[in-house]
């Protein structure tokens, strides 16, 4: 299990082949809700996709948020076509856990969800959230549209102002777009609810994020 604790990412070159089509069985629905997990979504619905270290406590604190309609765990950022758990965690497939989001604009702007997503993990650690240590723990942001990418950037701005004045190393949330997002394993999505006790890693910074700093076009 030795990459399982790599923290370079692998280059496009090194990474695993991967395969043209799942080896697993992917829900459809959502175990709490019933919702739809994959498109196509109601129309007005917006999606977002973050990662913040293990997706299992990720994904719980975004379906309990008023506004969004469904969420799933997946792998995103990475170039192995189809992954499986263990592949992302050898660290050779460059992606990393993340949590999709399907919220009502209405209800929830995507500003809020970005600042929710700062508030309950630590992005300053790089390659790892807590004990929890390799490439597939980084701390992403994956934009859907260039209104998505403008919030994001300004809330990491924000945030890394906030965090610099605490005494926190820079921040080092990758803001990218979104590519494939592979959805995961069926006992990964919405593992919490599934099982109560299960691990939750939310190293967080304790700080609240200045929302009077950010305004959001994409609401």
């Amino acid at each position: 299990m030795f990459f399982t604790r790599k923290t370079e990412l692998v280059s496009p070159e090194r990474a695993l082949r991967g395969r043209d089509q799942y080896e697993f069985v992917v829900p459809t629905t959502h175990y709490v809700t019933g919702r739809p997990i994959k498109p196509p979504f109601p129309e007005g619905l917006q999606t977002a996709v973050f990662g913040l270290g293990c997706f299992w406590g990720a994904e719980e604190v975004f379906w309990q948020k008023p506004g969004v309609w469904t969420t799933a765990v997946g792998y995103t950022g990475g170039f192995t076509k189809h992954p499986d758990y263990e592949e992302v965690c050898s660290g050779l497939t460059g992606h990393t856990e993340a949590v999709l989001v399907v919220f009502d604009p209405e209800v929830v702007s995507y500003g809020e969800l970005v600042a929710t997503f700062f508030e309950v993990h630590d992005p300053t650690q790089g390659m790892r959230q807590g004990n929890d240590v390799g490439t597939q723990y980084r701390s992403g942001i994956y934009w859907t549209t260039e209104a998505q990418r403008a919030v994001a950037e300004k809330a990491k701005a924000a945030f890394g102002a906030t965090l610099t004045a605490q005494g926190y190393d820079p921040i080092t949330t990758e803001v990218a777009p979104l590519g494939e997002f592979y959805y995961a394993e069926a006992y990964h999505q919405q593992y919490l609810a599934k099982v109560p006790n299960g691990y939750r890693c939310h190293a967080t910074t304790g700080l609240t994020f200045p929302r009077e700093q950010l305004a959001d076009p994409a609401a």
